[in-house]
């Protein structure tokens, strides 16, 4: 095989050959490595190469297989990893300047258990600062562009990550979510992923100092952004191995049991007083329509509180943030970043003192009338977001462009809030006036049924088709691959 055809493969295709040792798995990373070296200048994705450590390990990992090591079920597959998690003798910088000397003394668990599966780092992703927008740009390492063109930002805060993985930089691409910052990327490049729901993947940072506050604890996940559905159910099996140093981690197979008859999807395009595009809405129908097909009961029913579940947790989050990290954003933060958070407040009134306590208390409650109704309803289908995905830069354009990233997000972090999982799949390519854009919808799934929402995604994929592929004729075609 050409390095061409390799860096294309799927991490499911990959595995397929190098578990057998048809491929070997510095092949895989010699592959993915040329495509980097290819289109992350125009990109800005990867803004830590890490070429010559991912060739060393891609050769120990062949040389123990053909000395009769078993090949893990990600042999030789080609990774990203985002720079606000620890790989070990790599600054975990946070796209914040005053930390670019900040090296890990470790890995954090999500590093470990993708290498403990036969994956290879490639490279370290951006972020933007702090990790807290949904756009990516910061001082340290700049902008990362969106491989369909610059009109469109890669999202954030994985949004390094995004652009990568649906440029053929590496078959997964690591990345988390406290808000949106999973699914952000992935509906901005057309990838797939799933947020998983709380305590399912391992996390924790052995570089960090203090302790998270107590709702980022309960709202931030680790996950994968992928190109394909079938290659979360290949890794997130390996992400969710145990790992002691998270002490809340739920040791949970990946599959849960099969549901009796099919499945019940509510469906709703209800964007709470916001435009519902017409091309949003066309997605919807489409993504509505594939999973009838695919032999789901679709029904049109309104989920339960999701407004507001949704504004009371980023309120709660932003009364926490202002507590417990705005000091930090003030003395290390950029001024573009430091405006951005003072309309976030704006946004987002911060819940502080007895009303702060009361509201998270509220969690419970929410938390219960969803688990209720999934009883009948195991999965969601929803807008992501009412509109298109904006443009680079939108969210510092005072409180009407922060409005429009994250004011109309309510079903992304309504999900963090109550812990649930949550996939994004492109179902639409959409032809607007600037160009070719991916239009995602999401999947929110019953608690720890994360296969649930993948088995989903995969079946509005089979219809919709994969997004990286009319990408990569774009890119050829425009001379960026």
């Amino acid at each position: 095989m050409t390095q061409d055809e390799i860096w294309r493969l799927s991490a499911t295709g990959l595995t397929a050959l190098t578990r057998t040792g048809e491929l070997s798995a510095e092949e895989a990373v010699s592959a993915s490595l040329a495509r980097m070296n290819t289109v992350n200048p125009a990109l800005n994705a990867v803004v830590e190469n890490l070429s010559a450590e991912a060739l060393e390990r891609a050769r120990a990992l062949d040389t123990a297989r053909a000395a009769g090591a078993a090949p893990g079920p990600l042999h030789g597959v080609p990774v990203t990893i985002k720079i606000n998690v620890d790989q070990q003798g790599h600054a975990t910088s946070n796209g914040v300047t005053a930390l670019k000397d900040l090296i890990a003394p470790g890995d954090a668990p999500v590093v470990d258990n993708l290498q403990k599966a036969g994956a290879v780092v490639i490279g370290r992703t951006n972020t933007p600062e702090f990790s807290f927008r949904a756009d990516t740009d910061n001082p340290l390492f700049g902008r990362t562009h969106n491989p369909w063109g610059r009109h469109i930002s890669p999202g954030g805060s994985s949004g390094g990550a995004g652009a990568a993985v649906m440029a053929g930089i590496g078959a997964l691409a690591h990345g988390n979510d406290i808000g949106g910052s999973l699914r952000f990327p992935a509906a901005a490049n057309g990838a797939v992923t799933v947020k998983p729901g709380l305590g399912r993947v391992p996390a924790w940072n052995p570089s960090q100092t203090a302790e998270r506050g107590l709702l980022a604890q309960l709202m931030s996940v680790q996950g994968l952004i992928t190109r394909c559905a079938e290659d979360l159910h290949l890794s997130m099996p390996a992400l969710i191995a145990p790992d002691p140093r998270d002490p809340f981690h739920v040791p949970m197979p990946w599959h849960g049991e099969a549901l009796d008859g099919p499945i019940k999807v509510a469906f709703t395009k209800n964007t709470h007083g916001y435009e519902l595009h017409p091309e949003v809405e066309a997605a919807l129908d489409f993504a509505r329509d594939a999973l009838s097909d695919a032999g789901y009961s679709v029904e049109e029913v309104e989920p339960p509180h999701v407004f507001e579940a949704g504004r009371a947790g980023y309120r709660a989050l932003m009364g926490e943030i202002y507590a417990l990290m705005k000091a930090d954003v003030d003395a290390a933060g950029s001024q573009t970043v430091r405006d951005i958070f003072a309309v976030y407040f704006q946004e987002f009134p911060p819940f502080a003192g007895d009303e702060l306590l009361q509201v998270m208390a509220g969690r419970t409650h929410y938390a219960r009338q969803w688990s209720l109704f999934m009883e009948d309803y195991p999965l969601v289908l929803s807008p992501f977001l009412p509109q298109p995905f904006f443009r680079p830069d939108r969210d510092t354009e005072g409180a009407a462009g922060v409005h429009e990233v994250l004011g109309c997000a309510v079903y992304s972090y309504a999900m963090n809030f109550l812990g649930l999982p949550a996939a994004s799949v492109p179902a639409r390519l959409a032809q607007l006036p600037d160009g070719p854009q991916p239009i995602n919808v999401q999947i929110a799934a019953r608690r720890w049924r994360e296969d649930l929402a993948v088995d989903a995604s995969a079946a509005i994929e089979a219809r919709a088709g994969r997004m990286c592929l009319p990408l990569w004729e774009k890119m050829q075609a425009g001379g960026t691959s």
